[in-house]
This record gives C-alpha cells, sequence and structure tokens, in this order.
C-alpha cells in the first residue's frame, strides 16, 4: 500500500462511460512523475489529490498506483496554491497571474477567492468580472467535490453522480433526502431499485406515499420489459404489492393522483386498465397516423391487370390469385398488410409488387427491424434494405425529455426507447419516398412503429409484410397482431405453399405444426432431422458433433454460422450451460487471446457475443484494411450478433465486429450488455436466419414449450433443421397452443378511431 499527495498534471486517458482514468501526478514529497489508474470521473489537471492504493508493475506502461481510496484536497501552502491556480484548473488564470495572486495574498488566497472573490479586482489584470468569474469556478469545483462525496455514501457511482449533480446542482442534498424516487424519473441509469435503496439508507418509510407511487410506475415498466403496454388494475396492485411488500388497498389511493399527474393512463374496459402515460400515448397517436395514411385511392383495375401480365411476362412467374390481389392492394391503398407462413410467396409478392412500382417511376425505400433481416431482404429483392433505425437517421443525445410523446416523463420516453436517442426523420423532416416496404413487422414494437409512422407523410403507401404467426415483439406491444385484427385496413393472408417451397421438409413441417398437424419425426429427410437422445449430455455431445462436423460441410457453413437456439435460458440445456460447454469446445483458452470476466462469463478473443439491449448512443465504425473508418454510425440494438475482436486490458475496452463489419467498442462496465451467442433463445432468434439450425428437445416449463415458439425456431432455418433430444418434447410443444397473455390496446386504439363520425377511410382521393 502507498498513500500519495500531488498536483495532477495531465489527464491521460478517460473513459467518459465509467470514468475510469489514468492520471500524472506530481508527488509533493519528491517531485517525482507518479501514474495513478482509477475511476475518477471529476478529477481535473491541476487539482490536488490524496491517494491510497496498491503499487503495481504494469508489463507495458510500468509501475503504477491502483487507486482504492482517494481525496481531492485544496493546497495549503503559497507555493502550492501558485502550483494549483497556474495549472490551469482554473479557467483565465495562467501561471504569472497565479505568482501575483498569491504575491498579493498569500496564505489567505483560497479563502478570499472563496469567499472574497471580488477582491481579486485588486491584482492588475483582473476585472471586476473575471475576479466573479474565478471565485464561481472555485465555488462550483468545491460544490460538485461535496457532492460526489456525499453522494458516494449512498452507493452511487462517480460518472452516475456527475449526472445526479449537473441535473439538480445544489438542490440534490433535499432531492435525496426527501424523495430520492426522482431520481429514478430524472436521471437515466437510476432505476427503481437504486432509489430503494437510497431511500431505505435515508430513512424513508416503506408506505412513504412516494415509494408507493414510484414502485406503480416501476411495475408498468416491468410490465413493458416483458412486452405489456398496460396491466389490468388488479394486476398491477398485486404485483406492487409484492414488490414494496404494502397491502394494496395503501396503494389504490395514489392511483387518481399518478393520473392528474399524467404519470398514468386509466381506461375503462371489462375491467381498469392502466397505462404508463407514455405508452398510451404511443399506441393512441399510432393509431391515429395509421388511420391518416389509410387512404384508398380510384385506380383502373384494366390498367393494373395490363401491368402485372406484362411483369410476370418478362419475370417468367405466375401469381396466384392472392399474389394477384396484394399487387392491386398495395396500387390502390395507402396502407396494405401482407402476411403469411414461409414458401407461401411474400418474396416474390414483394418483387413484384417493387417492379411495379419503378415501372411508375417512384422512389421506394426497403426496410426492417434488423441488421440480419435487412440483409436477407437485400438478398431476396435485389434492392438495397436498411435497417428501420438507419433509415430515419438515428441520432445519438445525452438525452430526451420525451415531448414528442403527451403525457410522458423521462423516464417514460427511457421505457419508450428514446432516452438518449432521437431520429432525424420525423414529421418536420420526413422521407422522402412515396413507397415504403417494411419486412419482419412481427418484430416491431409499439416505439419503434410510431417513430416510422411520424416520417411517413400522408400519400405515401406504406407496406407493412410479416408473419403473423411468428413469435411478438421483444419490446412492448403486439402491432402486426393488432393491425390485422382490428378489421380497419386490407390485409392480404398469403396461405398457398409454393411447389419448390414444398419439396422442403422445413416448410412444410413448419406449416403443419403452425396448423397443429401431425409431424413424422421418423420420415427420412434431406433439411428435417430429428436426433434421438434421452440425457442432458447425450444432447450436449450430439450438438458439438453436429456443429464441429457433421455441418458445416453439409450445409456450407462455418461452425460460427450454425446456430443452437432452445427455449430456456437456465436448466440443463438452457442458454446459460450451453455456451459454456460450446464456447469451451468452439473457442477454447489460449495463451494469444486475451480474456475478461464479466456477471458470471468469462468473454474471450474470438467469442460469439450479442447484444441484449437496445443502445442508441453506442457509436461504430467500418474499417478498411487498415483500420481506416469508411463510414460511422450509432445505435446497436437488442438480437445483434458479433464476434469479439479485441480486449484492451490497459483501456478496459472490448471490441466487437457486427454484421456488415461494424467495429463497436464497450467499456468493460457495458459488457453487461452483451452475453455470449453460441447458444440463444428463441425469442432472440426472431428476423435472422442461419444456415442451420440446431434445436435442443427436452422438457421445461410449460409456459415456454409452445407452438409458435418451436413454429418460429423451425422458420429460422434456412438449409437444415436439427431437432436433438426426446421426441415427446417436441410433440407436447407442437401440442401447445397457448400463447403468452400480451396486454396490447392498439387494436382498440384503431378501433376507437375509426368509431367515430367520419373516419371511414377516405376512398374519394386520388391514387397517387
Amino acid at each position: 500500500m502507498a498513500t500519495i499527495t500531488g498536483f495532477i498534471e495531465k489527464i491521460k486517458f478517460r473513459n467518459e462511460d465509467n470514468g475510469y482514468t489514468v492520471l500524472s501526478v506530481t508527488d509533493q514529497s519528491d517531485g517525482e512523475e507518479v501514474i495513478m489508474v482509477g475511476k475518477l470521473a471529476y478529477a481535473a489537471e491541476g487539482d490536488m489529490i490524496e491517494a491510497s492504493g496498491v503499487m503495481t508493475e504494469h508489463p507495458v506502461y510500468g509501475q503504477q498506483l491502483q487507486i482504492e481510496t482517494c481525496e481531492m484536497k485544496l493546497p495549503q501552502d503559497e507555493q502550492s496554491v501558485e502550483c494549483y491556480l497556474g495549472s490551469g484548473a482554473i479557467k483565465g488564470v495562467g501561471a504569472a497571474l497565479a505568482a501575483r495572486i498569491v504575491r498579493r495574498f498569500k496564505a489567505d488566497t483560497l479563502r478570499i477567492m472563496e469567499e472574497e472573490p471580488e477582491r481579486l479586482a485588486e491584482i492588475k489584470g483582473i476585472s471586476e468580472k473575471m475576479a466573479m468569474a474565478i471565485g464561481e469556478q472555485i465555488e462550483a469545483k468545491k460544490d460538485m467535490r461535496q457532492a460526489m462525496m456525499f453522494l458516494q455514501n449512498y452507493g452511487i457511482s462517480m460518472n452516475l453522480a456527475a449526472k445526479i449533480y449537473q441535473e439538480y446542482g445544489p438542490a440534490l442534498y433535499g432531492i435525496v433526502r426527501e424523495n430520492p424516487y426522482r431520481l429514478a424519473d430524472d436521471i437515466p441509469g437510476v432505476g427503481f431499485k437504486m432509489a430503494d435503496e437510497i431511500a431505505q439508507k435515508v430513512g424513508i418509510f416503506t408506505d412513504s406515499d412516494y415509494r408507493i407511487k414510484a414502485g406503480l410506475l416501476y411495475t408498468l415498466l416491468l410490465a413493458a420489459g416483458a412486452g405489456h403496454t398496460y396491466l389490468p388494475k388488479e394486476e398491477l396492485l398485486s404485483q406492487t404489492a409484492q414488490l414494496l411488500k404494502v397491502e394494496p388497498a395503501a396503494m389504490e389511493k395514489h392511483l387518481m393522483d399518478m393520473q392528474i399527474e399524467r404519470k398514468i393512463v386509466i381506461k375503462s374496459a371489462d375491467s381498469l386498465l392502466v397505462y404508463a402515460s407514455q405508452y398510451y400515448y404511443l399506441e393512441l397517436n399510432t393509431a391515429r397516423m395509421l388511420h391518416d395514411l389509410n387512404i384508398r385511392g380510384r385506380s383502373s383495375q384494366e390498367e393494373i391487370r395490363a401491368a402485372l401480365s406484362r411483369l410476370e411476362e418478362a419475370e417468367g412467374i405466375a401469381l396466384d390469385p392472392l399474389q394477384e390481389q396484394a399487387v392491386f392492394e398495395a396500387v390502390g391503398s395507402g396502407l396494405l398488410v401482407i402476411t403469411g407462413g414461409p414458401g407461401t410467396g411474400k418474396t416474390t409478392t414483394i418483387n413484384t409488387i417493387i417492379r411495379y412500382f419503378e415501372e411508375e417511376g417512384l422512389e421506394i425505400l426497403l426496410a426492417a427491424p434488423t441488421g440480419r433481416a435487412a440483409k436477407r431482404m437485400s438478398e431476396a429483392t435485389g434492392h438495397e434494405a436498411r435497417t428501420i433505425h438507419r433509415m430515419l437517421e438515428l441520432i445519438p443525445a445525452s438525452a430526451q425529455d420525451g415531448s414528442a410523446i403527451p403525457g410522458s416523463t423521462k423516464a417514460g420516453a427511457a421505457a419508450a426507447g428514446s432516452a438518449g436517442m432521437h431520429f432525424d426523420r420525423n414529421e418536420e423532416n420526413p422521407l422522402d419516398a412515396d413507397v415504403i416496404i417494411i419486412d419482419e413487422m412481427s418484430m416491431v414494437d409499439i416505439s419503434l412503429m410510431h417513430s416510422l409512422l411520424r416520417a411517413v407523410t400522408v400519400g405515401t403507401r406504406l407496406i407493412l409484410v410479416g408473419d403473423v404467426d411468428q413469435l411478438p415483439s421483444v419490446g412492448p406491444g403486439n402491432v402486426l397482431r393488432d393491425i390485422i385484427d382490428s378489421g380497419c385496413f386490407n390485409v392480404v393472408k398469403l396461405t398457398r405453399i409454393f411447389r419448390q417451397a414444398a419439396q422442403s421438409d422445413i416448410i412444410v413441417n413448419a406449416h403443419k405444426i403452425n396448423e397443429g398437424q401431425p409431424v413424422d419425426l421418423a420420415k427420412r429427410s434431406q433439411d428435417f432431422l430429428f436426433i434421438r437422445q434421452s440425457s442432458p449430455d447425450q444432447v450436449v455431445a450430439a450438438c458439438l458433433a453436429l456443429i464441429q462436423k457433421k455441418l458445416p460441410g453439409y450445409v456450407h457453413a462455418q461452425p460460427y454460422d450454425i446456430q443452437v437456439m432452445t427455449p430456456m435460458r437456465r436448466g440443463a440445456l438452457g442458454v446459460e450451460r450451453l455456451n459454456q460447454i460450446l464456447q469451451a469446445s468452439l473457442n477454447p483458452p489460449s495463451p494469444s487471446k486475451k480474456e475478461r470476466e464479466a456477471g458470471g462469463s468469462i468473454y474471450r478473443e474470438g467469442d460469439k457475443v450479442m447484444q441484449i439491449k437496445n443502445n442508441y448512443q453506442m457509436t461504430w465504425e467500418i474499417r478498411d484494411g487498415h483500420g481506416i473508418p469508411l463510414d460511422k454510425g450509432s445505435g446497436v440494438f437488442n438480437g445483434d450478433m458479433g464476434i469479439i475482436r479485441e480486449i484492451n486490458e490497459f483501456a478496459e475496452t472490448m471490441t466487437v465486429e457486427f454484421d456488415e463489419g461494424r467495429m463497436i467498442e464497450y467499456s468493460f462496465k457495458q459488457l453487461e450488455e452483451l452475453e455470449l451467442a453460441y447458444a440463444i433463445t428463441i425469442h432472440k432468434s426472431q428476423g435472422s436466419e442461419y444456415p442451420a439450425v440446431i434445436l435442443p428437445m427436452y422438457p421445461g416449463p410449460r409456459m415456454l414449450m409452445t407452438r409458435n415458439l418451436i413454429y418460429t425456431a423451425v422458420t429460422r432455418a434456412r438449409s437444415c433443421v436439427c431437432l436433438v433430444g426426446q421426441p415427446e418434447v417436441f410433440y407436447s410443444m407442437a401440442a401447445n397452443s397457448q400463447e403468452q397473455k400480451r396486454y396490447s390496446g392498439l387494436k382498440t386504439r384503431i378501433q376507437e378511431i375509426y368509431s367515430l363520425p367520419g373516419q371511414e377511410p377516405d376512398t374519394t382521393g386520388e391514387n397517387v
């Protein structure tokens, strides 16, 4: 252990995300330079620091002090004060001016600067205005240090403490002592649990009004994380009672106050439904914009049919009646939904629609929710397709006030996906297109749909394509199903399995699963295989043999491209255990590969990983072979997969390469946003396609082992599906048609708008 006091000469490195800082400090005792490392988000050049820690020898950077405790101090003697002022710590004060100030006020310099800053004007070269500015800087530095020390007493990190100080200033002391739950509303990164821990340390009562209101809102936001946009009142009170250990009767009286404060919206149905306000307004505004786009224009059926015949002849295709109907509806509708299972001709239909509008000279945009889905769309159509986020021109920002969503709060905006980002394309800067086609619509949640519609002008055709029988979006809402079930829009459901697709057992069996028909697992098949194994260890051994030996040559892919998918996170064949086993075989430890432990997982250079939450602020770049950036952008999203390319222990960063060569640098603190992806849950596979998919079949919770889950999993495979395990588990899943209840009100909001007088679709406008 060592304790060193001295001036910070230089900040050599600082990670702004976690506050990790490398400092060059001049030791006051002998004038020697000492390198210190630690999380010091608020330390500045010129500050005096007293730090204790362990002296270590870094293999590259030499001797350095690993800071364990530290205190920022004010210098005491005249020479130290002069060094401090002349270091650049105070803006506008250089070495010469610092010498004049100390020569005039001597040891009393800092007291005068704090308490009587106007006296600095006695020094030649300092005006009264400059004197007061210097005093304000001294006071601000002192206030910030005191705030940091105060907040650290409540377990708040330095980086988060800096955000809190920036938001509240000196008012933070009263807020933390009286209502720390405000932090959860106002500060990104402070959730209910952290605020509740602070409240306990402060001594706030369990049944505090502040705590109950915050708990109710937190329960609604947790529900949003499970896909719900609202909760029935009784469920809300029951879940919040379990969270807070408070009787439901003590909470009900607060619902009216929260509605007056516009934090929640209560709607009447069979029972009272309670929304966090931002989700109610997202649904309401989405319904209104869908209605406004739904213009049915007049068009010449003969002209469309003639153009369609020319296209079919030129492309050598023959559309079935439903595909033809989709083209007619696309031409004559402002809003169209095309849905259908695999092999039913969605791609052929989309391509025909694209060709038709190209012949008309219209501007067409294609997009999908994820990078993988956009890449598939590009390959299938021969036209550039982007992620919806890139099409809307995502711009990261330090904070959003949520003003685009009436009735929202900062916490609400964060839950809605708008904290730390906004889209440059909106009603003021709409997309420049005549036709917009969105694929994989089942993945689009209510927040992304709302953002998309804001950027689409009335008169632009919007075509939504997806398989409504797939799992719903990871985010809140059930957008595609609600739009279809509302009965207010043109919907074409493709049902015919085309001859070429009918030769694939993947497609045939997917439809059998979806329709509840029996699947013959004993049938010899080229692309749908069942390998019987009884125990978890036998299943794992078979999976490894398939990945390493059998499948790569069979499907012409690398082992990393073959995806293991399972319904469960935990258990003998859950994601967590499978990833440990697969990592050990597919990317074993090596002296040439750096590692980092985080959250109970080992991350190793070369590992396959997945982003597990949307991060709109994370920046990426695409580099050439020399590492020179060719393109830059922002945003990495839930479900994006990549490979760890570099672990930098000194900078505490990990670089991951995602699809399209996007390189993203994570601080070690951000590793909680990643997890190993040799095995993933079926939910996380949405929108992706893999050369081969391996599905362990082993008993699990009935609520997870459902028909639409196995249907989604099977349809993710392009060339081969391998089911490994017990046949009865597959049959049980295929027979379990129950879906997890998802509370979503977009269908109702749409129907409410169409029930108003004069809100039927406009059929008088010209076909644009």
